[in-house]
């Protein structure tokens, strides 16, 4: 019987080595679906993919940007997406469920708030926009999955990129 020597052993344990590792990152970078998580003070929590906001009623909104180009995004209106998840609004946004608000949360930890009454179309009735479509592709990388685009802003700080989670918070109960 002969014996292989130890070289081939310490190739062979390094080859799988680098394989186990490869394969490994391979199935560390594949993204995990893209979601965006409604929660708090609803009535129904929401975990929506990109399917579930394409079946919702878009709009389209139009930002210019520093250039002086503009581009276009489309999207599920805010409203729509709480209204889904039974937010506190129409007939309902009266007395203590005026002083609720929408904390919006990006996944590099950036975070900004609606008043719940910006989004309702019977008080400030603001266009604001749940996009995952620029200039009708779908947005890359530090854009999306899904961005929330505020084009009546003057300041872009709260179209907020790579979007996860609206919560409602209701100050009064």
């Amino acid at each position: 019987m002969s014996r292989r020597p130890c070289f081939f052993r310490f190739s062979t344990l390094r080859f799988s080595l680098l394989a186990a590792i490869s394969l490994g990152l391979v199935f560390a970078q594949t993204p995990a679906p893209a979601t965006l998580t409604v929660t708090g003070d609803i009535a129904t929590p929401l975990t929506l993919k990109a399917e579930d906001l394409a079946a919702m009623p878009r709009e389209k909104a139009t930002i210019p940007e520093q250039d002086g180009t503009e581009v276009e995004y489309e999207g599920v209106p805010l409203r729509e997406v709480l209204k889904r998840a039974g937010a506190p609004l129409g007939g309902q946004l009266r007395g203590k469920a005026l002083a609720s608000y929408v904390l919006a949360k990006a996944h590099d930890g950036y975070q900004v708030v609606f008043a719940l009454g910006e989004v309702d179309a019977a008080f400030a009735n603001e266009q604001i926009l749940v996009a995952d479509k620029r200039d009708g592709k779908p947005l890359f990388g530090y854009q999306g999955p899904f961005r929330l685009v505020c084009p009546n802003d003057k300041a872009g700080a709260r179209s907020v990129r790579m979007l996860e989670t609206l919560e409602l918070v209701r100050l009064q109960k």
